[in-house]
C-alpha cells in the first residue's frame, strides 16, 4: 500500500478544491441536495421556485456546479434541465478521505469510468 505521509500531488490538490470550492455556497449545497433528492431533472425556473434565489444567482450557481461537473445538463427546446451527475455523489466522499489521508474506500467502477479524473 502507498505510503500516505506526503501531500497530494499538485494536480490532484488543484482538482479537489475546484470541487471544494464549487459547494463553498450555501445556495450551492441547496441545489445539489435538491437536485440529488429529487433525482429527477428540474429547469431552473424549478429550482428557482424551490431555493427561493433570484433567476440570474441560481444560473450563476448551476453555471459552477456544471463546470466542475457536479451537475449534467440538456436542452429540451428553449428549456434546460439539470440533473446531479450520479458519479459525483459515488465519488466525492472518496475525495475527502484522500485529502484527510485516510485510506480510499472502494470505488465502484462504473462510477470511475464516467468520471474520468473528475467528479
Amino acid at each position: 500500500m502507498k505510503e500516505l505521509s506526503g501531500p497530494l500531488d499538485r494536480a490532484t490538490a488543484a482538482e479537489y478544491a475546484s470541487w471544494f470550492k464549487a459547494l463553498a455556497d450555501p445556495t450551492r449545497i441547496q441545489i445539489v441536495s435538491l437536485l440529488a433528492r429529487r433525482g429527477t431533472p428540474m429547469n431552473v425556473g424549478e429550482i428557482v421556485a424551490a431555493v427561493d434565489v433570484v433567476q440570474s444567482t441560481v444560473s450563476a450557481h448551476l453555471k459552477v456546479l456544471a463546470e466542475v461537473r457536479f451537475l449534467l445538463f440538456e436542452h429540451r427546446g428553449t428549456a434546460t434541465y439539470y440533473r446531479i451527475n450520479d458519479a459525483c455523489v459515488d465519488c466525492f466522499p472518496t475525495a475527502a478521505d484522500v485529502v484527510m489521508g485516510r485510506p480510499v474506500p472502494a470505488q465502484p467502477a462504473q462510477a470511475a469510468q464516467a468520471l474520468g479524473a473528475r467528479p
